[in-house]
């Protein structure tokens, strides 16, 4: 049976304009992979309801799970928590469950319980909670879509969550071989080489090293012994390289 597939979608201004560097997608791949997801597409969009109510319904339609990241915060411009309520045509408000943990939070640090921070309690009709064991206001996933916050340390706390109660599949192997010649040079053994194998995926990625160039070629599949195998072959065609 082939693995559940699922798509990301980062969004926010600050993404597109240089301002932040994402790290979401990265860690989210990685912890996909080791679960037996197939991440398959992510997309980055503005702080802009129509482009991510539209991104959000085709993202849906195609994967098995779609994780999004960022616009849940307090302010004005937060406005994911509203585009998913549009996409899946939900009522949107304040839940009796999320003001509850949110406003315990806020009291025990000493602070005011302020309409602004209430911002983070709004939850669309029919989502179940995704706990935020960093900073309590929480995310939520509505149907196959799983909304969590933007800062990092946040999103991989929720993402933990969420996985929690996600049925993977095979978990997807990889190894490396660094070769020091030119991509050029390998093109041909290597093309040669996936036909062999054609279960497995075999990527190319050069580098400049010093004025050397060279590439990480690597074997990645779902059957141990297949990568393994692949692998010994790949060190005969290019003794000299390393794993």
């Amino acid at each position: 049976m082939p693995n559940p597939t699922a798509a990301m979608l980062v969004i926010g201004d600050e993404i597109l304009s240089g301002r932040t560097r994402d790290s979401n997608l990265h860690h989210l791949a990685g912890r996909l992979t080791a679960h037996g997801v197939d991440l398959r597409e992510a997309r980055v969009v503005a702080d802009d309801q129509a482009a991510i109510v539209a991104a959000l319904r085709a993202l849906s339609d195609s994967y098995d799970h779609v994780f999004t990241s960022g616009g849940i915060g307090p302010t004005h411009d937060d406005i994911t928590a509203d585009a998913v309520a549009a996409a899946f045509n939900a009522s949107i408000d304040i839940r009796d469950d999320a003001r509850a943990v949110l406003e315990a939070f806020i009291r025990a640090r000493g602070n005011e319980v302020t309409p602004a921070r209430l911002r983070m309690a709004r939850i669309p009709e029919g989502a179940a909670l995704i706990e935020n064991p960093v900073s309590a206001a929480p995310g939520f996933s509505i149907g196959n879509v799983h909304v969590m916050a933007g800062v990092p340390k946040i999103f991989e706390a929720m993402l933990e969550g969420v996985l929690a109660t996600l049925k993977g599949g095979t978990p997807l192997l990889s190894q490396t071989l660094r070769v020091d010649l030119p991509e050029g040079d390998i093109a041909g053994p290597l093309a040669d080489l996936a036909t062999r194998y054609p279960t497995l995926s075999i990527g190319s990625y050069p580098f400049n090293d010093r004025g050397m160039f060279g590439a990480n070629v690597v074997v990645r599949g779902q059957d141990g012994a297949a990568v393994s195998a692949a692998m010994v072959e790949l060190g005969q065609l290019f003794p000299e390289a390393t794993a």
